[in-house]
């Protein structure tokens, strides 16, 4: 096995993106691919290290890019900044992850076929909506994301397979949005899975995550369970 790895420059109109791109290089043919979704601070170490743990596995990881090319937040006061204009125009949130999914599909090392997409806290709102657009990507797998349904897609059938991996204390995602978020998946004919820690707050899988005032604690248990069900779910949906 040898892991490769190559930064890819991509376009969303006037915005320069950059995406990390990794796959094992020795396994032969086309392979399935999960494109992987930053949290609010932006692409950066964190995603670079799951695309790599996904390709070791047998998959293409990418982390691809909502912000720009070496945008990144360096607090929460930044990283607040930089994901506004996204919940504010889900439209651009959603035609900016469509231009991610596309670019992957152009990489020769993947068979366009078959394609994930996970992402984190924003992220996995990103994935979110792009099931809600009515994607054909096969899956989308949300760790500790936000559910806030995005106002535009009402009434459009999901075909994506959904996983949500979510804390169930989490302060931003509290248990009446989850079964919000359940009802809309039900009423959009949606093949959908809830799995709930309980006592886990938001940021599960970051070790860096230490903020118990903020509802943000890394959790080794959820951090564990949650990737054994993204292993699960993926091998059911792209495998």
């Amino acid at each position: 096995m040898t892991i490769q790895t190559r930064l890819i420059e991509y376009r969303h109109g006037d915005v320069l993106l950059e995406g990390f791109f990794a796959w094992d290089d020795s396994a032969p043919g086309q392979r399935p691919a999960v494109a992987i979704v930053h949290a609010w601070g932006g692409r950066g170490e964190f995603e670079e290290q799951k695309a790599v743990k996904l390709a070791e596995q047998g998959y293409v990881g990418f982390a691809l890019d909502m912000y720009g090319k070496g945008v990144r937040g360096n607090d929460p006061e930044e990283n607040e900044r930089l994901m506004t204009p996204f919940m504010q125009d889900r439209v651009l949130l959603q035609e900016r992850m469509a231009k991610g999914i596309a670019t992957l599909r152009q990489q020769p090392e993947i068979d366009g076929t078959r394609v994930a997409a996970m992402g984190y806290c924003f992220g996995g709102l990103c994935v979110l909506d792009l099931a809600r657009t009515g994607s054909d990507v096969l899956g989308v797998v949300s760790f500790h994301g936000l559910f806030t349904p995005p106002g535009n897609t009402t009434g459009q059938p999901i075909s994506a397979r959904v996983l949500c991996l979510h804390g169930y204390d989490d302060p931003m995602a509290g248990p009446q949005s989850l079964l919000d978020l359940a009802a809309e998946l039900s009423a959009a004919g949606a093949d959908w899975q809830v799995h709930a820690y309980g006592n886990t707050v938001h940021s599960f899988t970051n070790p860096a995550a230490d903020d118990k005032a903020a509802g943000t604690a890394y959790d080794a248990d959820a951090d564990r369970r949650s990737w054994r069900a993204l292993q699960n779910f993926l091998e059911e949906t792209l495998n």
